[in-house]
């Protein structure tokens, strides 16, 4: 199952994506974190000190091995420079699973708190002015739309802040998008937002709050989302010390955090994908971007009789 956490900057969706993760792992669940971030928060917030973050590998750097790997020995993709972000697998393409190795998990995928992550990489100096952050971000888009995980499996996903995860396709990858939600009038503003843009896509929203204090807050939310809000998180002496350096174990957070993280789960595992609506998504935003700017003869690239799932491998 893919899950992906959105939310207004500050709100505290890398601490949420974070404790989930760690929830997971912790419970044995196969696991991969992903870092789509602009600011690449995660890594710390799973328990990395600032130096061992900042030296991970990054997917964005290693792109054209992605892309190379993935296209595997479709036809309709005559070479690595030719794939886009979107480009949909199709026949001969190679799928992943999550707990395979392989040339990509070895050049980009590290163990942190004991579970597995990917960061699709920082700015850097160079990009300041003349490169979108999508561009890196596509790398990640590339991995989720050739990866065939199964339930029982998960992939956790801490998006970009606010509604920039409308800027390309990878909105649509996930049984579940957690959007953190603070008990204020701007953080349920990124809510509505989100819920606007989402409304046509089918996409599975659900509000967990954060930073809770009292009755009022959860009121508060209560009255602002509706049916949406799903659970909340209040304030944590667990979360305070990760923050100042001093991680403790999953198992020591409070239970009702724990039972919030045990609800979010259960959310999670509720849902079936359908693979033919998610490979027919993955086609719709490829064309959308062969049609606007990536150019007209991309639309070869999509295979019409091909749908991903755990039925395709082997």
């Amino acid at each position: 199952m893919k899950v992906a956490f959105v939310g207004k900057g500050g709100s505290g969706k890398t601490t949420l994506a974070a404790l989930f993760t760690a929830y997971l792992g912790d419970a044995g669940h196969p696991v991969l974190a992903i870092d789509a971030d602009i600011n690449q928060h995660l890594a710390v917030a799973l328990g990395a000190s600032e130096e061992d973050a900042a030296a991970l590998p990054t997917l964005g750097d290693h792109l054209p091995l992605i892309k190379d790997y993935l296209r595997g020995d479709n036809p309709r993709i005559p070479s690595a420079d030719a794939m886009i972000k979107t480009t949909p697998p199709g026949r001969g393409s190679r799928l992943l699973t999550l707990g395979e190795d392989n040339p990509i998990t070895d050049a980009c995928v590290r163990d942190v708190g004991g579970v597995r992550l990917a960061v699709t990489g920082r700015f850097a100096d160079d990009d300041l002015g003349v490169a979108c952050y999508h561009s890196k971000v596509g790398a990640a888009e590339l991995l989720l739309n050739h990866l065939v995980d199964e339930p029982g499996e998960y992939v956790v996903v801490d998006m970009t802040a606010g509604a920039d995860a409308f800027a390309s396709g990878l909105f649509t990858r996930f049984d579940v998008t957690f959007l953190v939600c603070e008990p204020t009038v701007r953080s349920v503003g990124v809510y509505r937002q989100y819920t606007d843009y989402a409304r046509d896509f089918g996409i599975r929203l659900a509000v967990v709050g954060n930073k809770v204090t009292d009755a009022e807050d959860v009121e508060f939310l209560h009255q602002q989302v509706g049916d949406d809000l799903l659970g909340w998180v209040s304030a944590s002496k667990h979360v305070r010390a990760a923050e100042r350096g001093r991680p403790r174990p999953i198992g020591e957070l409070e239970p009702h955090n724990l039972g919030t993280l045990r609800t979010m789960l259960s959310t999670v595992d509720a849902e079936t994908r359908d693979w033919a609506r998610y490979q027919a998504q993955a086609v719709e935003f490829h064309l959308r971007n062969a049609r606007a700017w990536a150019g007209r003869e991309l639309a070869e690239q999509v295979d019409p009789e091909f749908v991903p799932g755990p039925l395709v491998r082997g």
